[in-house]
């Protein structure tokens, strides 16, 4: 639903722009953006998307997966089945070496991992975002920005160097590692650089590589290869020895040198229609809220690309931070309800950093300790069932649950699969309204009043415990054997009065 956005002023002194007080605005409009402005929007928020690029969405992805947890919180927005059908299901990741992850047997309605490009996401989110009344404004960068008791003013400097400010409630900085809003909150980002001159291209390959994703490490050099679906591949590549600038020449035939040291060929690369360097960060910022101010995804934790979580933390970032500002934007939740959103979203930012840190370490080990090390855990891994499911758990973002407070129900905080409900529904089709979903043993009467922000439900088994989900799929609260007035006073607690 978008607003008012007031007159441009001239190049200069920022001419102030009315807007209205419950405004939220958004910094970004990748992934992570577009699925925040798209739950905000449709929570009937008014949402404005800043992007100081055109807009038009590249076709020079990054990111090639999408994992179990992510693939939960896109079909709660009734958007997984679509992306299901253009992209590839996997249900094996190998790592290094032997090591393969087995995502068969994921507690999951998605027991797969799903290749497609990052833009495939973004074109789905970005009609989503739309359709649900988010403004966006494009070649428009954020110069500034200041915040006091009542909210944020974003100043910005648009097309033709016009400049203004924007007047919101809160303000989310999802515009990736340069992040320009966590420069202006003056929030640091420390950590460094894992692995410098990575090379990229997007290519055409004569011969068809023997698996979806190909990944290999052979000495000093790294590679994989990911389809496009549109006749390209992306590669990516690395050779320890050859630590140059982002800045330094690159051509076709020292990707297919890497390509070949770390996979045995090169497929006859061809028709290279894009190619880069670029460095791998693992960094992260101290602080996910600064006042009315937020970090998403990127801007607020990069790592190495190992395992493909960076575009799944961002997404599970937003869908954790969304429904939190709707509540209170929506006056049904006290402003202490965003302080859970970096209490909750912290570390897991810091345990993926270390994951894909020690994934990659492992792939490029060299040294005999190191590469005993891997042998060692590629054998323990292999053998040891449990702890082969945990790793799969972490990297598809499955095993993370929340801090519940002392006493509660073993359930709450815990991500609640996609479990069948009476009358043939499934718990995510029941999300998908943005609400907390209520399911208990038997129907519950007393909702009346919360239609907007509560959904009720009835377990299809014979379940007797009494679960309120959150709209991101975790539970907030839980009880064995509810009496209705304990229900009803977790309502209470946690979607506000009725009415």
């Amino acid at each position: 639903m978008s607003g008012t956005t007031g007159n441009h002023g001239t190049t200069g002194t920022p001419t102030p722009t009315p807007t209205p007080a419950a405004r939220i605005v958004v910094v970004g409009s990748g992934p992570t953006g577009l699925l925040l402005a798209g739950d905000l929007a449709a929570a009937g928020l008014p949402v404005t998307v800043l992007e100081k690029r055109p807009h038009k969405i590249s076709n020079l992805s990054r990111a090639f997966v999408l994992h179990a947890r992510t693939l939960e919180q896109l079909d709660a927005r009734d958007l997984a089945e679509g992306l299901e059908s253009v992209g590839r299901p996997l249900d094996r990741l190998r790592l290094f070496g032997r090591l393969t992850v087995d995502l068969s047997v994921l507690p999951s309605r998605f027991r797969h991992l799903l290749v497609l490009p990052q833009y495939e996401v973004e074109n789905a989110l970005e009609r989503r975002a739309v359709a649900a009344g988010a403004e966006f404004r494009y070649e428009t960068e954020v110069t500034g920005l200041d915040q006091d008791a009542d909210g944020v003013t974003v100043e910005v400097r648009g097309p033709e160097g016009r400049t203004e400010t924007v007047r919101a409630a809160y303000a989310v900085g999802a515009d990736g590692m340069r992040s320009a809003v966590r420069d202006a909150v003056g929030l640091p980002f420390p950590g460094r650089s894992v692995i410098r001159s990575v090379v990229l291209a997007d290519v055409r390959l004569a011969e068809p590589p023997p698996t979806l994703l190909t990944v290999n490490a052979a000495g000093d050099a790294f590679a994989f290869l990911a389809p496009f679906g549109d006749g390209y591949h992306r590669v990516i590549g690395w050779h320890r020895g050859r630590d140059v600038p982002d800045s330094a020449p690159l051509d076709l035939a020292e990707i297919k040198e890497i390509t070949r040291l770390a996979l045995g060929r090169d497929f006859g690369m061809r028709d290279a229609r894009w190619m880069s360097r670029f460095h791998s960060d693992e960094r992260q910022a101290p602080a996910y809220r600064v006042g009315r101010v937020f970090l998403a995804g990127d801007a607020a934790h990069v790592h190495s690309p190992a395992g493909g979580q960076g575009m799944n933390t961002g997404l599970q970032d937003a869908a954790n931070l969304s429904w939190k500002l709707a509540a209170v934007a929506g006056g049904h939740a006290g402003p202490e309800l965003l302080d859970t959103y970096h209490a909750e979203r912290h570390p897991v930012g810091r345990a993926v950093l270390r994951s894909s840190g020690g994934i990659v370490r492992l792939a490029m080990a060299k040294r005999p300790w190191t590469l005993a090390a891997r042998a060692a855990l590629t054998a323990f891994l292999d053998a040891a069932g449990p702890a082969r499911r945990k790793v799969a758990a972490q990297i598809t973002g499955i095993g993370y649950r929340y801090p519940a407070p002392r006493g509660a129900h073993r359930l709450t905080g815990a991500r609640i699969p996609d479990v069948a409900l009476a009358g043939g529904g499934r718990l995510y089709e029941a999300l998908r309204g943005g609400r907390f979903v209520l399911i208990t043993p038997e129907p519950y009467g007393a909702g009346a009043g919360r239609e907007d922000r509560l959904a009720l439900a009835r377990w299809a088994g014979e379940s007797r415990t009494a679960v309120l989900v959150r709209p991101d799929g975790h539970v907030a609260w839980a009880a064995d054997a509810a009496a209705p007035a304990e229900t009803a006073a977790a309502l209470t607690r946690h979607l506000g009065p009725e009415g």
